[in-house]
Protein backbone atom coordinates (compact mmCIF):
# COMPACT_ATOMS: atom_id res chain seq x y z
CA UNK A 1 0.00 0.00 0.00
CA UNK A 2 2.83 2.17 1.04
CA UNK A 3 4.44 1.08 -1.94
CA UNK A 4 1.31 2.30 -4.20
CA UNK A 5 1.64 5.38 -2.51
CA UNK A 6 4.52 6.41 -3.28
CA UNK A 7 4.50 5.57 -7.24
CA UNK A 8 1.10 7.70 -7.34
CA UNK A 9 3.03 10.74 -5.47
CA UNK A 10 5.92 10.59 -7.60
CA UNK A 11 3.73 10.31 -10.81
CA UNK A 12 1.77 13.27 -9.96
CA UNK A 13 5.45 15.09 -9.62
CA UNK A 14 6.19 14.21 -12.68
CA UNK A 15 3.19 15.06 -14.50
CA UNK A 16 3.23 19.08 -12.65
CA UNK A 17 6.63 19.08 -13.87
CA UNK A 18 5.99 17.79 -17.21
CA UNK A 19 2.95 20.08 -17.69
CA UNK A 20 5.11 23.28 -15.92
CA UNK A 21 7.20 22.53 -18.48
CA UNK A 22 4.78 22.24 -21.04
CA UNK A 23 3.66 25.41 -19.94
CA UNK A 24 7.31 27.45 -20.36
CA UNK A 25 7.67 25.82 -24.03
CA UNK A 26 4.09 27.64 -24.76
CA UNK A 27 5.61 30.62 -23.02
CA UNK A 28 8.75 30.49 -25.09
CA UNK A 29 6.33 29.93 -28.36
CA UNK A 30 4.34 32.96 -27.75
CA UNK A 31 7.33 34.73 -27.13
CA UNK A 32 9.01 33.77 -30.23
CA UNK A 33 5.74 34.32 -32.06
CA UNK A 34 5.35 38.10 -31.00
CA UNK A 35 9.53 38.55 -32.45
CA UNK A 36 8.34 37.09 -35.31
CA UNK A 37 5.28 38.83 -35.69
CA UNK A 38 7.35 42.34 -35.26
CA UNK A 39 9.59 41.72 -37.89
CA UNK A 40 6.80 40.71 -40.14
CA UNK A 41 5.82 44.43 -39.39
CA UNK A 42 8.55 45.63 -40.41
CA UNK A 43 9.00 43.41 -43.57
CA UNK A 44 5.59 44.90 -44.62
CA UNK A 45 5.97 48.91 -44.40
CA UNK A 46 6.01 49.82 -40.65
CA UNK A 47 10.01 51.02 -40.80
CA UNK A 48 12.26 52.77 -38.62
CA UNK A 49 12.63 56.68 -38.97
CA UNK A 50 16.14 57.54 -40.51
CA UNK A 51 17.34 60.99 -41.78
CA UNK A 52 16.65 61.61 -44.93
CA UNK A 53 19.15 60.76 -47.46
CA UNK A 54 19.48 61.70 -51.59
CA UNK A 55 17.67 59.33 -53.78
CA UNK A 56 14.18 58.61 -55.89
CA UNK A 57 11.60 57.49 -53.85
CA UNK A 58 7.49 56.64 -54.19
CA UNK A 59 5.71 58.53 -51.97
CA UNK A 60 2.60 57.65 -49.97
CA UNK A 61 0.06 58.94 -52.85
CA UNK A 62 2.41 56.99 -55.40
CA UNK A 63 4.29 59.92 -56.76
CA UNK A 64 7.94 60.11 -57.34
CA UNK A 65 10.04 62.22 -54.88
CA UNK A 66 13.74 63.06 -55.09
CA UNK A 67 15.42 64.11 -52.21
CA UNK A 68 18.55 65.74 -52.36
CA UNK A 69 20.78 66.51 -49.26
CA UNK A 70 22.59 69.94 -48.72
CA UNK A 71 25.02 71.75 -47.32
CA UNK A 72 24.22 72.99 -43.86
CA UNK A 73 21.96 69.91 -43.33
CA UNK A 74 19.16 70.84 -45.29
CA UNK A 75 17.58 68.81 -47.99
CA UNK A 76 15.57 69.80 -51.11
CA UNK A 77 12.51 68.22 -51.75
CA UNK A 78 11.31 67.72 -55.83
CA UNK A 79 7.95 66.51 -56.97
CA UNK A 80 6.81 67.12 -61.15
CA UNK A 81 9.58 69.79 -61.25
CA UNK A 82 8.70 71.61 -58.32
CA UNK A 83 11.12 72.04 -55.49
CA UNK A 84 11.64 72.94 -51.69
CA UNK A 85 14.47 73.60 -49.68
CA UNK A 86 13.96 72.47 -46.15
CA UNK A 87 16.26 73.26 -43.07
CA UNK A 88 14.41 71.08 -40.89
CA UNK A 89 15.11 67.44 -39.30
CA UNK A 90 13.79 65.46 -42.37
CA UNK A 91 13.17 62.13 -41.77
CA UNK A 92 11.96 59.24 -43.66
CA UNK A 93 10.30 55.79 -42.94
CA UNK A 94 9.67 53.04 -45.50
CA UNK A 95 5.64 52.00 -45.14
CA UNK A 96 4.60 49.27 -47.50
CA UNK A 97 7.09 49.99 -49.89
CA UNK A 98 6.21 53.83 -49.95
CA UNK A 99 8.29 56.61 -48.38
CA UNK A 100 6.38 58.32 -45.21
CA UNK A 101 8.71 62.15 -44.62
CA UNK A 102 8.04 63.82 -41.28
CA UNK A 103 9.93 66.40 -39.84
CA UNK A 104 10.40 67.25 -36.02
CA UNK A 105 9.24 70.33 -35.06
CA UNK A 106 11.04 72.25 -31.95
CA UNK A 107 8.31 72.03 -29.96
CA UNK A 108 8.69 67.97 -30.24
CA UNK A 109 6.18 67.43 -32.44
CA UNK A 110 6.50 64.71 -35.65
CA UNK A 111 4.79 66.48 -38.50
CA UNK A 112 3.74 64.16 -41.73
CA UNK A 113 4.77 65.48 -44.99
CA UNK A 114 1.14 64.56 -46.40
CA UNK A 115 1.55 67.44 -48.92
CA UNK A 116 4.45 67.53 -51.75
CA UNK A 117 5.76 70.85 -52.91
CA UNK A 118 3.62 70.29 -56.34
CA UNK A 119 -0.25 70.39 -54.78
CA UNK A 120 1.56 73.21 -52.34
CA UNK A 121 2.47 75.26 -55.05
CA UNK A 122 -0.79 75.19 -56.36
CA UNK A 123 -2.84 76.24 -54.02
CA UNK A 124 -0.38 79.07 -53.34
CA UNK A 125 -0.55 80.28 -56.57
CA UNK A 126 -4.54 80.44 -56.78
CA UNK A 127 -4.73 82.09 -53.75
CA UNK A 128 -2.47 84.74 -55.15
CA UNK A 129 -4.23 84.63 -58.52
CA UNK A 130 -1.14 83.67 -60.08
CA UNK A 131 -1.15 81.07 -63.13
CA UNK A 132 2.46 79.71 -62.76
CA UNK A 133 5.70 80.44 -60.53
CA UNK A 134 9.20 80.40 -62.55
CA UNK A 135 11.56 78.56 -61.01
CA UNK A 136 14.31 80.30 -59.57
CA UNK A 137 11.74 83.39 -59.74
CA UNK A 138 9.33 81.44 -57.14
CA UNK A 139 11.18 80.35 -53.94
CA UNK A 140 9.76 78.08 -51.69
CA UNK A 141 10.66 76.30 -48.23
CA UNK A 142 9.29 73.64 -46.03
CA UNK A 143 9.43 75.03 -42.30
CA UNK A 144 7.70 75.33 -39.45
CA UNK A 145 5.01 78.31 -38.46
CA UNK A 146 3.04 79.55 -35.95
CA UNK A 147 4.26 78.93 -31.99
CA UNK A 148 4.08 76.61 -29.60
CA UNK A 149 1.14 74.30 -29.75
CA UNK A 150 0.13 76.09 -32.71
CA UNK A 151 3.10 75.34 -34.54
CA UNK A 152 2.42 73.83 -37.85
CA UNK A 153 4.80 72.41 -40.49
CA UNK A 154 4.07 74.53 -43.75
CA UNK A 155 5.38 75.83 -47.30
CA UNK A 156 6.15 79.14 -47.52
CA UNK A 157 5.85 80.46 -51.31
CA UNK A 158 7.78 83.83 -51.82
CA UNK A 159 7.51 85.16 -55.33
CA UNK A 160 7.36 88.45 -57.07
CA UNK A 161 3.97 89.32 -59.54
CA UNK A 162 3.51 92.50 -61.58
CA UNK A 163 1.11 95.34 -60.52
CA UNK A 164 0.42 98.84 -61.55
CA UNK A 165 0.09 101.34 -58.47
CA UNK A 166 -2.69 103.91 -58.66
CA UNK A 167 -3.02 102.12 -62.36
CA UNK A 168 -0.32 103.76 -63.86
CA UNK A 169 3.13 102.88 -62.48
CA UNK A 170 4.26 99.37 -63.69
CA UNK A 171 6.23 97.76 -60.68
CA UNK A 172 7.15 93.96 -59.06
CA UNK A 173 4.84 93.36 -55.58
CA UNK A 174 6.52 90.66 -53.24
CA UNK A 175 3.86 88.44 -52.40
CA UNK A 176 3.89 84.71 -50.58
CA UNK A 177 1.85 82.49 -49.58
CA UNK A 178 2.35 79.33 -46.90
CA UNK A 179 0.39 76.06 -47.35
CA UNK A 180 -0.27 73.58 -44.19
CA UNK A 181 1.95 70.26 -45.11
CA UNK A 182 0.05 67.92 -43.68
CA UNK A 183 -3.79 69.25 -44.07
CA UNK A 184 -2.76 71.26 -47.48
CA UNK A 185 -5.20 74.26 -46.02
CA UNK A 186 -4.03 77.83 -47.00
CA UNK A 187 -2.61 78.90 -44.02
CA UNK A 188 -2.18 82.67 -44.97
CA UNK A 189 -1.19 84.84 -48.15
CA UNK A 190 0.60 88.36 -47.90
CA UNK A 191 0.71 91.16 -49.99
CA UNK A 192 2.63 94.99 -49.19
CA UNK A 193 0.86 97.23 -47.47
CA UNK A 194 0.31 99.14 -50.88
CA UNK A 195 -1.59 96.40 -52.34
CA UNK A 196 -5.36 97.80 -52.14
CA UNK A 197 -3.55 100.74 -54.14
CA UNK A 198 -2.50 98.63 -57.21
CA UNK A 199 -4.24 96.28 -59.61
CA UNK A 200 -2.84 93.25 -60.02
CA UNK A 201 -1.81 91.69 -63.57
CA UNK A 202 -3.24 87.84 -63.94
CA UNK A 203 -0.23 85.79 -64.36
Amino acid sequence: MKREMVVLVVGVLLMSFVVAAAQGGNGTGEGVGVGEGDGEGVASGVGVAVKAMSGNYVGEGGQQIMLQTKANNRVQLRVNSVSANCGLNLTQKQVQNKTKLEAKLSNGRNAEVKVMPDVASEKALVRLRMSNCVEGECNIELKEVGQGENMKLAYEMKTQKRAKFLGLFGMGMNVEAQVDAESGEVIRARKPWWAFLASEAEE
